[in-house]
């Protein structure tokens, strides 16, 4: 390891948060861990975006 992240594992871990938080929704409906899960969906996709064009 070089020190370097690559960009794509925050693309995939933000879909997978937004997988868990659609599931997660159907099951219990709006609940804490529901917006836990898109909150952490949300901060993925922004750090991947910034990771892509902040170079």
């Amino acid at each position: 390891m070089n020190g370097f992240i690559e960009p794509n594992y925050f693309l995939i871990s933000a879909i997978a948060f937004a997988i868990l938080s659609i599931i997660q929704f159907k099951k219990t409906g709006k609940s804490i861990e529901t917006f836990y899960l898109t909150i952490l969906f949300i901060f993925f996709l922004i750090s991947y975006f910034i990771l892509i064009f902040g170079k």
